[in-house]
């Protein structure tokens, strides 16, 4: 297990890692597109996309939704009407999910590291999440997110004098991706994670996993 203590900053995911929240998300892109007018084969179609890129923007599963799925223009109104619904469903099904264990503790253990958030999510509907649940103030890095990618949130803080040496912490092929393409140390989250076979991706890439933040806790 890595000595967390060595780190300056922790990056955290948000879905999977801190809130028990994947599979509602897939509920709220499915209710998105039926709010839209899809056909059920067309909002299963919007899932899948969705769950294969798991932590990448909203706007881009939704571009390829209007012009490969429904077979249309992706107009601004269109996009705005899709990323308002799935907006209210994330809020409505979100706001009663489980928040991973240890935080608090962790946080006492790591006084004195930064600790951020870069998530796929809409970064206002984040805030609004972390503030109503009373966690905002863990993350004194920032709460990051939609409609910057990962890769935007990562590349403007990475040059900042104290963000080294930093470690993400994840749950899907992306976060692994990121963290190899910005040189961070990594550890896979997997009790909530949707990716399947991950155990095996995880032993590729050659990445350590826990279950849960907690397991970070020293007891």
């Amino acid at each position: 297990m890595k000595n967390i203590n060595q780190y300056s900053t922790l990056v955290f995911d948000c879905d999977g890692v801190i809130l028990n929240s994947n599979f509602q998300k897939i509920e709220a892109y499915r209710n998105a597109a039926i709010i839209f007018g899809a056909e059920t084969h067309e909002a299963e179609a919007l899932v899948k996309y969705h769950i294969e890129l798991t932590g990448i923007s909203r706007n881009i599963k939704f571009h390829y939704f209007l012009e490969t799925i429904m077979g249309r223009k992706a107009t601004e109104d269109d996009m705005n009407f899709l990323i308002k619904s799935l907006n209210n469903e994330v809020i409505s099904l979100l706001k009663n999910c489980e928040i991973t264990s240890g935080l608090e503790e962790l946080k006492k253990q790591t006084q004195g590291k930064t600790w951020m958030i870069a998530s796929g999510g809409d970064q206002e509907e984040l805030r609004f999440l972390f503030s109503d649940k009373k966690i905002d103030h863990l993350f004194d890095g920032g709460i990051f997110g939609s409609p910057k990618s990962k890769h935007e949130i990562i590349e403007s803080h990475i040059s900042g004098d104290t963000f080294h040496p930093a470690l993400f912490l994840g749950d899907s092929l992306y976060d692994i991706e990121t963290a190899k393409k910005y040189n961070l140390d990594f550890i896979f989250v997997s009790d909530w994670t949707d990716l399947e076979n991950w155990e095996s991706i995880c032993k590729s890439y050659n990445v350590e996993s826990i279950k849960t933040v907690s397991d970070l806790v020293i007891t």
